[in-house]
């Protein structure tokens, strides 16, 4: 069956770096735009990064631009998101997105001092 399964997140403090990473499988992966997106209490969910089938093409929300980068292995069937300079508002649930057809359960990000 389909699976994403994200992992990496933690407590980390303003400024501090986290590397996130999502396992697929159970789908054709090396086809599919993934995205991360991540969703704070009471808040909708968010675009964060996206990345094409390839890795070539790569997309930021504004608010992520220059401290967050996304990469994608399509041989292991993983893709990453490097966070650095991270600000108490990126704090939330982040989850692995294949083409808003598959979701993961996500993992927790919380960036406070």
């Amino acid at each position: 069956q389909v699976q994403l399964v994200e992992s990496g997140g933690g407590l980390v403090q303003p400024g501090g770096s986290l590397r996130l990473s999502c396992a697929a499988s159970g789908f054709a992966f090396s086809t599919y735009f993934m995205s991360w997106y991540r969703q704070a209490p009471g808040k909708e969910r968010e675009f964060v990064a996206g990345i094409s089938s390839s890795g070539i093409t790569t997309s930021y929300a504004d608010s992520v631009k220059g401290r967050f980068t996304i990469s994608r292995d399509n041989a292991k069937a993983t893709v990453n998101l490097q966070m650095n300079s991270l600000e108490p508002e990126d704090t939330a649930v982040y989850h692995c997105d294949a083409g808003r057809t598959y979701w993961g359960q996500g993992t927790q990000v919380t960036v406070s001092s």
